[in-house]
């Protein structure tokens, strides 16, 4: 099923959310929960959209974190190939920013320079990425921010 901006869906494990934007081969930008998440539309659903609802004031702070949440969590790409590694980087960060990591370190390792290179080019091209720079202690390890 194709789905547009604005539609009303749900993604598998995570929840309901809106399709922001429509990308190439068959993968969709869209926003769970105030996150944005790159996923193909086999793992999509189309919801009916609610009529909107007038919010009433929280009395819970809005951004409140837990000290779980500020954990950083990490990904080795050790052993991967160029296109396997950005797969998995993909499906990572979607699953770090879900679940609300304040940082996460992705590890591609010091010789050769293709995963850094790849990685350092998909991280620019992630909106929802507050920044990223090589860990200075280690030049093998990539910090992302959130």
């Amino acid at each position: 099923m194709a789905f547009a901006p604005g539609d009303a869906i749900h993604v598998k494990a995570i929840g309901k959310g809106i399709v922001r934007e429509v990308r190439n081969g068959g993968r969709y930008l869209v926003e769970v929960n105030g996150r944005s998440i790159v996923t193909t539309a086999d793992q999509l659903t189309a919801q009916e959209s609610a009529p909107k609802q007038k919010k009433t004031p929280s009395r819970r702070a809005p951004y409140a974190h837990d000290r779980a949440s500020d954990a950083p969590v990490s990904l080795d790409l050790h052993g991967l190939t160029v296109d396997e590694s950005m797969e998995a980087v993909a499906a990572f960060l979607n699953n770090a920013m879900l679940a609300g990591a304040a940082e996460a370190r992705i590890i591609h390792g010091r010789s050769g320079g293709r995963l850094k290179a790849s990685l350092h080019a998909q991280l620019k091209r992630i909106a929802s990425i507050r920044g990223y720079a090589v860990d200075p202690r280690n030049e093998g390890v990539t910090i992302v921010k959130f």
